[in-house]
């Protein structure tokens, strides 16, 4: 189990975070589709995170200028219990705090008065998964409850396998539902009086792995989701946007395993499409390989692009002034809604401590920046943003 910050780091802004929410609970995993035994063994882990970002002004009008965004200091923990050889009860814990605020609109520059949200929010969220396990397939229900100032989150999911006689071919199905309550902190957001109520997201995923040799592993998913309510980010100024949204995502995993260096590479393609406009590309790759005395070794690389959505506002002339709205339906002026590329690497090195323990510690970098897309021309008002991240986890099986 890893965290995952939210994509731009606004915590005021839950969409990206309600997607990937729902997104989680539905998506197997490789590892995971082809597994229709029981677990012998329960396991606990521990893991801390911290997270930074910032944005470094590359434009005309903010060049030389840096910025810190965002921290971000989560605990999680997480245990698994095998329960009469058929079924199993795992549960998440994780608390995490937030420190600094961005900015009200594009974020060009950061001037002091167009900068939103709390610092020190705190956020506790946790879930509680059972499944049972048949000789062909599984069939798990979970739910999951998130909490902070201004923000609830309730989620539900129920999923499933089917294998194959031959365990070569395995089906995945499953849906989600989560709905979200925001309880608007009025002094923090000064301009807003409304009450931006709730949101409802539906999710449904169909997918299919197949094991094509004694070294590969092929797997192919489609979640479709539909979302109504306030999408728009009462935290940020001229931002309002539909209140339905529709999602599709495809993804394709292939796992090799190379007999000679014993080692794996994981390579996974994502598109993503939805009802505002924005259209994604997200190519992953990693290659873990076991060394001896009981370490391993991962390196990844990722590559992110999407297009705009369709009432996004671009920068003006002056990237530290928000553009007035007039005459339109639609709009917001957040920059995750422009359209961008970005590039992230990490490394993540475990040990084998003995004893069933073992200690994992991870690096990740990424940079984003408005020319680096394929999805269309970027906003150059846009500035570079900048993410860290480094994560150290202990687990023990039971």
């Amino acid at each position: 189990m890893e965290y995952v910050p939210l994509k731009s780091s606004n915590r005021k802004s839950r969409v990206v975070g309600a997607l990937l929410a729902s997104a989680a609970m539905l998506l197997p995993s490789v590892k995971n589709a082809m597994a229709d035994a029981a677990p012998e063994q329960g396991v606990i882990s521990m893991k801390y995170l911290n997270y930074h970002d910032s944005q470094t002004g590359d434009t005309n009008l903010t060049a030389g200028m840096s910025k810190n965004r965002m921290t971000v200091n989560a605990l999680s923990f997480m245990g698994m219990v095998p329960i009469a050889g058929k079924w199993s009860v795992a549960a998440t814990f994780i608390e995490d705090s937030v420190t600094g605020a961005s900015p009200a609109y594009h974020g060009s520059g950061f001037p002091a008065n167009t900068s939103s949200g709390a610092s020190g929010d705190l956020r506790h969220a946790g879930d509680l998964n059972v499944t049972r396990y048949f000789s062909r397939g599984t069939l798990s229900l979970g739910t999951s409850y998130s909490q902070e100032s201004d923000y609830k989150s309730l989620g539900c999911s129920l999923n499933g396998t089917l294998s194959t006689e031959s365990k070569n071919t395995t089906l995945s199905f499953g849906t989600a539902f989560n709905s979200d309550t925001i309880d608007l902190n009025r002094e923090a957001v000064v301009h807003k009086q409304e009450d931006p109520g709730h949101k409802t997201i539906f999710s449904g995923l169909l997918g299919v792995t197949q094991v094509m040799s004694q070294n590969d592993i092929v797997q192919l998913t489609m979640t479709m989701t539909h979302g109504y309510g306030h999408y728009s980010d009462p935290y940020k100024d001229y931002d309002n946007r539909p209140g339905r949204r529709n999602m599709v995502t495809f993804m394709s995993r292939w796992n090799h395993h190379f007999d000679g260096p014993n080692g794996t590479t994981h390579i996974s393609y994502r598109y993503y499409s939805d009802s505002f406009g924005i259209r994604s590309h997200t190519i992953d790759a990693e290659y873990v390989q076991p060394l001896p005395k009981g370490w391993e070794i991962t390196p990844s690389l990722r590559y992110y692009s999407q297009s705009a959505a369709d009432f996004y506002m671009p920068t003006g002339a002056d990237p530290h002034v928000a553009t007035p709205v007039t005459g339109l339906v639609h709009y917001s002026e957040d920059q995750r809604l422009s359209a961008f590329g970005a590039f992230s690497y990490g490394i993540k090195v475990s040990k084998d401590l003995g004893r069933s323990w073992t200690t994992d510690v991870k690096y990740e970098h990424c940079e984003q920046r408005y020319n680096w897309g394929i999805n269309g021309k970027g906003d150059p008002g846009i500035p570079t943003f900048n993410m860290s991240a480094i994560q150290i986890g202990l687990s023990r099986k039971l």
